[in-house]
């Protein structure tokens, strides 16, 4: 079986108030061609799809496009989208019928009832088990394994088995997260792999950006990664992952495609930081003919101009670049560097991070059972959200 895994692809994701549908675009069309040339059998989308849970009808509509012209460039293919964190489970749900018409499958909730919801049967090529986001308490103990187990009873052709998940596993590169610890990434938190059961011959992961494997000694644990930057701080190629299995109990082959940003994430300067007038001598040498989103580190000493933001745009008044924020450093007497946050940074913030900066600015001890209590109140909340 051949597949092409990608996850979190955010549509409906702006960048410091800049529209990036034209990159969404971009990105589409690419993977469209890529479909085209190789002809998977599969094509796999583990989860977050959008940005937020309530997605604007232009963005739906942008998704819904795109899975057409994907059926149209591969008809034989089966597509299969599962819902992430970020995304509304019931928008999932909605039109799984009419989809299915296309070889378009659309998983939004876990089933535990009918757990046959999750397999999906590629005639001849393999199976999927399909399973999206889910917080860990609802999550059955031993669900994962008793559906492999489902499927390996069926198994009598010996055809490869994927199974997706999108969550955090223990282990993972989180580079580029924001304030992600080896505890939890994004509000979900860690699990170790075994939890994930055994049996599957490539493990399709979403919700971690960084395309990587996550080491178990068998080479077949895999984030795709996102096929284009959420934010500056992840600095690393974006891409899809093109899987083969040969057989049940064969190694997978993955080759890593590089997908293409028209409007690239760039950081001036590059490493380390700046002088403020350093920094706008950076802005205004930047080439005016390329496209890009700036943002611009710089160390001071006690604060910036109020009319720094105002500079800094002026200096791009006629280049195709868009300058997004200065992301200030405050050098202290002591030789320490503070971060100075901006209002978009601190809604980036995890919530978990932002009660902890708070606990800790009031003396208060953010001990394990708070964090427990905490994270149980926001995942009810985030569930309610998704179930809209």
């Amino acid at each position: 079986m051949k597949l092409l895994h990608t996850s979190d692809w955010h549509l409906g994701h702006t960048l410091y108030n800049y529209d990036r549908v034209e990159e969404q675009q971009s990105m589409m069309s690419q993977i469209i061609s890529i479909v085209s040339e190789q002809k998977p059998d599969l094509f796999l989308l583990c989860g977050d799809v959008y940005h937020t849970s309530q997605p604007s009808s232009a963005v739906q509509t942008m998704f819904t496009d795109f899975l057409v012209q994907l059926h149209d460039a591969n008809p034989q293919m089966h597509i299969i989208v599962t819902a992430g964190n970020h995304d509304s489970a019931t928008k999932h749900e909605i039109f799984r019928t009419p989809w299915r018409s296309m070889k378009v499958h659309t998983i939004g909730t876990l089933n535990k009832e009918n757990t046959s919801d999750h397999i999906i049967k590629i005639e001849g090529k393999g199976y999927v088990l399909a399973l999206p986001y889910a917080n860990t308490r609802n999550i059955p103990e031993g669900f994962f394994q008793n559906l492999l187990d489902e499927v390996n009873s069926q198994n009598r052709e010996s055809l490869p088995v994927v199974l997706t998940a999108h969550t955090t596993v223990k282990g993972c590169d989180y580079m580029g997260h924001s304030n992600a610890t080896e505890f939890s990434v994004g509000g979900i938190d860690t699990l170790d792999i075994e939890e994930l059961g055994s049996g599957y011959d490539y493990l399709a992961l979403g919700h971690i950006h960084h395309q990587q494997y996550v080491h178990t000694g068998k080479h077949n644990v895999r984030y795709s990664g996102s096929p284009l930057a959420v934010s500056f701080d992840e600095a690393y190629p974006h891409s899809v992952t093109m899987v083969d299995i040969e057989k049940h109990g064969a190694v997978p082959v993955t080759t890593q495609i590089e997908i293409t940003n028209p409007r690239p994430l760039v950081t001036l300067p590059t490493e380390g930081v700046a002088t403020w007038d350093d920094a706008k001598t950076l802005l205004s040498n930047y080439p005016a003919d390329i496209p890009a989103y700036i943002r611009l580190n710089v160390e001071i000493e006690n604060f910036l101009s109020p009319n720094a933001n105002a500079e800094a745009v002026a200096l791009t008044k006629d280049k195709q670049c868009r300058f997004c924020y200065i992301n200030a450093k405050l050098k202290n007497s002591g030789g320490v560097e503070t971060k100075v946050m901006t209002i978009q940074e601190l809604k980036s913030e995890a919530p978990i991070d932002i009660a902890r900066q708070y606990a800790k600015d009031k003396g208060i001890i953010f001990d394990e059972t708070m964090q427990t209590l905490f994270q149980e109140a926001l995942g009810r909340l985030n569930e309610e959200m998704r179930n809209e």
